[in-house]
């Protein structure tokens, strides 16, 4: 094993795979290298979240998986037995649930289809060439020094390399990265099993007791995941175990029958200090490890990777600086550190142990219910609906001070950052089966406005950039903004900046940073 590629990606999990796709639609050489001698099969992590689901329907994988999968509809949460409250997910919020090698599976068999492969059984041991003061053009790339089985130890030169292999991540290691955090004073019991019994369809349970949170959730193929806070901190689950810990706290008359997977586990919230060093990023588990509640770690994973591809394909093929890649610790770091602060929330509330703590939060569960705000408010977020990357130039912003900018702060508002409405990007083309690039989507105030055709003539210098004229009764309800205007859509759907006609100008500046002018 020796040679040069343009990515070495490091790990084959759901992150590695994904971005190794997107990188090879992309027309970037990859070499994708994991150190089991074979695929995972466990089930691990399940929620795929509409997010991901867009990005998975991009890559072509989106059908088969959803053909594989389980929908899931709602919450129901319950308080010593009784019921607390119900929650039902919007249609075009819900997630699906389905074990993680089988999203390995569909992933592997589309790498395959692009060209890739997954060299196996090679171990990541060290770099040559890192330059650890984080400049990405202080070198020409990295040297990797990995263990091949029978073959040995070899070299391999790449441009970039990805580091997707998890928690324990050689990556990670090899550069001195740290992995600040804290570690949940419990354990978790998981087992995956057919049962008899009756359990509604299609939704997450939660049973909480002074004892611990039990949770059940559905499979596909009749099967139901429990997941229970062990007491005392146990380290051992048998079936006989889980089945006393459902009877206590469960829904009562449920039978473990089959049993198909089975482990403890602890839980930790930890980021990594740096998710870049010179030449080198992380992404997925090997940048951020947190707590379960609300299944977002894959999903999270994947957009790491998505924001790395499209990135790096644009450096590698001479359209954008290598500046571009600056900005990849500061967003996504931002967006795992809300995830981690709202799934410490969700598990701090399975941890309640007083009649105190307890009392609190069944307060807090049933006023959710009664106030109707979680299917406006949270479920959005956990979609990934409301990722957003913080602006930090004034040209991404409107001058002035136009209406839409405080409209922008109402909850559930589109605002600068946010992925662009995936309506509208379906249904104008700026996104689908090809590799998306940036487009400018502009919205004129009347059919006789000339705005679009001076949107037109500033983006003469990039002549890559895709400009898309929309429809105001289409654009003004998602978008929030009634006067004539254009979004700059990056090629991960997020909207990199927002102006209105005066604010040209401001366009030309952002694309000079992002993109080399062409002619």
């Amino acid at each position: 094993m020796s040679g040069r590629a343009d990515v070495l990606v490091v790990g084959a999990g759901p992150t590695g795979l994904f971005t190794a796709c997107e990188l090879l639609r992309r027309g970037v050489g990859v070499r994708l290298i994991d150190r089991a001698e074979g695929p995972s099969t466990t089930p691990k992590a399940l929620a795929l979240w509409p997010r991901a689901l867009d990005l998975l329907d991009d890559l072509g994988v989106g059908g088969a998986l959803r053909a594989a999968a389980f929908p899931v509809t709602g919450l129901d949460y319950f308080s010593g037995g009784t019921p607390l409250a119900s929650f039902t997910i919007p249609e075009e919020l819900r997630p699906v649930h389905l074990p993680q090698y089988e999203t390995e599976r569909l992933l592997t068999a589309r790498l395959h289809e692009l060209g890739g492969k997954i060299e196996r059984g090679a171990r990541l041991l060290a770099f040559d060439d890192v330059d650890y003061g984080g400049r990405i053009d202080a070198t020409d790339g990295v040297t990797a020094v990995v263990e091949h089985g029978d073959a040995g130890v070899r070299r391999v030169r790449a441009s970039f390399v990805v580091g997707a292999d998890g928690a324990a991540s050689a990556v990670r290691g090899a550069l001195g990265i740290g992995f600040q955090g804290t570690t949940y004073p419990l354990s978790f019991a998981l087992i995956d099993a057919r049962v008899e019994g009756e359990l509604p369809a299609g939704r997450l349970l939660y049973y909480q007791a002074a004892s611990g949170t039990l949770m059940i959730a559905p499979l596909p193929g009749g099967v139901f995941r429990i997941l229970a806070v062990l007491p005392g901190g146990g380290e051992r689950v048998t079936v006989e175990s889980m089945q006393r810990l459902l009877d206590e706290r469960g829904p009562g008359g449920v039978v473990i029958t089959e049993p198909v997977w089975q482990t403890v586990y602890r839980v930790h919230a930890r980021t990594a200090t740096e998710y870049q060093r010179g030449r080198v990023f992380l992404a997925g588990d090997s940048a951020h490890v947190h707590s379960p509640a609300g299944g977002q770690g894959m999903n999270n994973g994947l957009q790491d990777g998505f924001q790395l591809a499209w990135k790096l394909a644009a450096v590698l093929g001479g359209d954008s600086p290598a500046s571009l890649l600056a900005d990849y610790t500061a967003e996504r770091s931002g967006a795992t550190d809300r995830i981690v602060a709202d799934t410490d929330r969700q598990t701090r509330a399975w941890m309640a142990r007083t009649r105190t703590r307890i009392a609190v939060r069944d307060t807090l569960f049933r006023a959710a219910d009664r106030s109707g705000l979680v299917p406006d408010r949270v479920f959005p977020v956990m979609a990934g609906r409301r990722v957003r990357y913080t602006p930090v130039r004034p040209t991404q912003e409107p001058s002035g001070r136009p209406r839409c900018r405080f409209l922008g702060r109402v909850p559930g508002r589109l605002r600068t950052g946010m992925v662009f409405p995936r309506e509208l990007a379906v249904r104008y083309g700026m996104t689908g089966p090809g590799p998306a690039g940036w487009t400018l989507a502009v919205v004129p105030s009347s059919p006789y406005d000339d705005f679009p055709e001076l949107a037109a003539r500033a983006l003469d210098p990039w002549p890559g950039v895709r400009r898309v004229v929309l429809h105001p009764f289409d654009a003004v309800p998602l978008t929030g903004c009634a006067e004539a205007g254009y979004h700059l859509v990056r090629p991960d759907g997020h909207i990199a900046a927002h102006g209105h006609a005066r604010d040209l100008g401001r366009l030309r500046a952002e694309l000079t940073g992002v993109l080399r002018p062409r002619g």
